[in-house]
């Protein structure tokens, strides 16, 4: 009788311990469940930021415990005008967003956290095929250049000025049509030429109705094109938050490094459903070929000064902020070093 006792004590000791193990670990999965949600809002939806959304279906944020809602502002004044209201955590989009908003006076400003891009993503595109293009054949024309002292436009002006090319006399850049209209009000009938993102552009190709004929971004150098900020107030007191969406960019950025064009072609599926699998490989292939995304997460001091210096040249810049004002690369570093 005692033996039994025993016996009956020991199992019911052995269920305890395993129902409160059981108890645990149910606790840790629903801990690992709860994310973060983070609003990231984004200049537009394109190729050009690859790593970006390979972060997102690899499921890189979810690993730092983040969860990405990816709002499409179509342009880089919607996206600072939703950053500075607290619509969006974080922005993505040029750095001369954060230059014009600097320059303000403002007591909270955005700050430049990583850089994604580090040249221009858009293609000069017209309505013949050429594969002999050279900038001389744009003389006498127009084209349709995006917003005025938006850094696409401001970036063509300087390779068109490098170029030799007068903007008064030679050449008729369009300032005048919003960003997401642009492909539309060319294929209208409007302008020449029109500087556009993949895959839009490879989309109209596809279809006969334009043609790529120069990479902007092949001739406008390095620039840091488009970078990750957050308000000043939202870096000072959440730095956390800051640090773990880096880590998942940069987890992005060597995942993309390390993988064929037809692995990351799978893997950004999801975010261009509509775009033919053989064209995510060329676009892919097109971007890689200019060096678009080295994995390099610091907005170099060297950088923002050309990029200012091509904002003087169009005539948008009285004032240049400080680097340590509106670029800070703690975040960064510590995710290129982990």
């Amino acid at each position: 009788m005692l033996q039994n006792a025993k016996k009956y004590l020991i199992l019911l000791s052995l269920l305890l311990v395993v129902s409160l193990t059981l108890l645990a670990c149910t606790n840790n999965q629903n801990e690992e469940i709860e994310l973060q949600e983070v609003t990231l809002m984004e200049v537009t939806h394109s190729l050009f930021y690859t790593p970006q959304y390979v972060a997102i279906t690899q499921g890189f944020f979810e690993e730092e415990g983040l969860e990405i809602e990816l709002v499409n502002a179509g342009g880089a004044d919607k996206v600072m005008a939703a950053l500075l209201s607290d619509e969006a955590d974080i922005g993505f989009m040029g750095p001369e967003a954060s230059v014009y908003v600097y320059n303000q006076d403002r007591d909270d400003y955005a700050v430049n956290f990583a850089q994604l891009t580090q040249r221009d993503g858009s293609f000069l595109v017209g309505r013949e095929k050429n594969d002999d293009f050279t900038f001389d054949k744009v003389k006498g024309k127009t084209i349709i250049g995006g917003r005025k002292g938006g850094m696409p436009e401001m970036t063509l002006e300087y390779v068109l000025k490098s170029k030799g090319l007068d903007l008064e006399k030679d050449v008729n850049v369009r300032t005048d049509i919003q960003f997401d209209a642009m492909a539309g009000a060319f294929l209208s009938g409007e302008g020449d030429y029109v500087t556009l993102f993949e895959p839009v552009a490879a989309a109209l190709e596809k279809e006969g109705k334009a043609h790529v004929v120069a990479s902007i971004g092949e001739e406008g150098g390095y620039i840091p094109f488009t970078a990750y900020s957050a308000t000043k107030e939202r870096i000072e007191n959440d730095p956390e938050t800051i640090q773990k969406f880096t880590n998942a960019i940069y987890k992005g950025m060597v995942w993309v490094q390390e993988n064929s064009s037809e692995e990351i072609a799978k893997a950004v599926k999801p975010q261009f459903p509509d775009t033919d699998d053989d064209v995510l490989v060329t676009l892919i292939d097109r971007y890689r070929d200019q060096n678009s995304w080295t994995p390099d997460l610091i907005i170099t001091e060297e950088g923002l000064d050309h990029m200012m210096d091509i904002m003087e040249l169009a005539g948008e810049l009285n004032k240049r902020p400080n680097y340590e004002d509106i670029v800070t690369t703690n975040f960064a570093e510590k995710a290129m070093d982990n």
